[in-house]
């Protein structure tokens, strides 16, 4: 990828940032003036409307899926909720608060010099960034030789990927919410390695900014009206096709339903899940046993139906060229930073 493509990348990103703060601003002062309701509702929907279109502003697939999965999905449910008079978002946060919750995938928290935040964070957000120079270049490199490698091989190399980039990711996040605001924000991924339980990875381990997003704004409306497993399942669905949408963004192609059919799965087993907890008494397995065959039955049905539908979709291809891009980027601001410092040190 041309680095005058990622040029014009990180202009979008400023334009984006921009609308993004002005929509952000004009849906703070409405939440303001008007009350929780159909009103609410209809003054937000421009702002819904922006943010389903902020994808198509970019050119590489990395930055239309970090876009689409701030924006059109947890954006959009936060404001969804902010109509309601629920959820993360309220008036009466500082400007600056506001735009960071309803634009990121943070929920925010005052700063603390216990050592529990620490204990949640065994890695801190410094190393995490810092690794990504290394990380960068060495998924480049292994991706040349994917046509040697086995499905399977492949399919491990692209679970790592996607579970590097999101931790890389969520601590660039982190980096920028403590530095701008000073507080910290939830732990996003806790171990998903030690869960025993679907719901256990998918609720209290994996992504949980999505599940905190799900539980007042489909979950709960659903379990008050059908049931606990009518509810389970309304939320893995929307899940689904969330994710389903965010490929549309990566790969420009018509949802194929196997994503979609990944999360409906293991809602159907969550349910079963809980059902057996409920009347199997003590036919439980111990934890011992029950986490390598919850992380089995992730990654196998991850590598049966969650995967394949990047490969088929060419996102593996178009992943490596935001990445090549990325490095010749790197490259240039090093040289361009090693070319500033010469006749600096040259004058001593």
């Amino acid at each position: 990828m041309p680095v005058a493509l990622m040029d014009g990348e990180l202009g979008s990103i400023l334009k984006v940032t921009a609308a993004v703060w002005a929509a952000l601003s004009y849906a703070r002062l409405a939440a303001t003036c008007i009350s929780p309701g159909a009103g609410r509702l209809a003054a937000l929907l421009p702002v819904v409307v922006l943010f389903y279109g902020i994808p198509f502003a970019f050119t590489t697939a990395g930055g239309r899926g970090i876009f689409a999965f701030f924006l059109c999905w947890l954006g959009t449910f936060k404001l969804f909720l902010l109509a309601s008079g629920r959820g993360p978002l309220d008036p009466s946060l500082p400007l600056l608060q506001f735009v960071c919750s309803a634009a990121l995938p943070v929920k925010l928290r005052q700063s603390t010099t216990s050592g529990k935040a620490k204990k949640q964070h065994p890695a801190s957000a410094a190393t995490k960034i810092l690794a990504l120079s290394a990380v960068i270049p060495f998924i480049t490199y292994v991706y040349q030789f994917k046509e040697a490698m086995s499905r399977w091989q492949l399919l491990v190399v692209y679970a790592a990927h996607m579970y590097i980039c999101m931790e890389v990711l969520l601590a660039l996040v982190h980096a920028l919410i403590h530095g701008v605001l000073g507080m910290e924000m939830e732990p996003q991924v806790d171990r998903p390695y030690l869960a025993s339980s679907l719901r256990e990875f998918w609720g209290r381990r994996w992504n949980l900014m999505v599940p905190s997003i799900l539980r007042p704004s489909v979950y709960g409306p659903v379990r008050a009206r059908f049931g606990d497993a009518a509810g389970v399942l309304a939320s893995f669905l929307v899940s689904g096709l969330m994710h389903e949408l965010i490929f549309y963004y990566l790969m420009w192609q018509p949802p194929s339903g196997d994503v979609a059919a990944f999360f409906v799965l293991h809602g159907a087993c969550a349910v079963a899940e809980a059902w057996w907890g409920r009347h199997a008494g003590w036919w439980r397995p111990p934890r011992v046993v029950a986490v390598p065959l919850t992380l089995a039955f992730v990654v196998g049905t991850g590598f049966w139906l969650f995967f394949p539908a990047m490969i088929r979709g060419g996102l593996d291809e178009l992943i490596l060229q935001d990445f090549q891009g990325t490095v010749l980027l790197m490259e240039q601001a090093g040289r361009w930073l090693a070319g500033a410092a010469g006749p600096v040190l040259s004058t001593r």
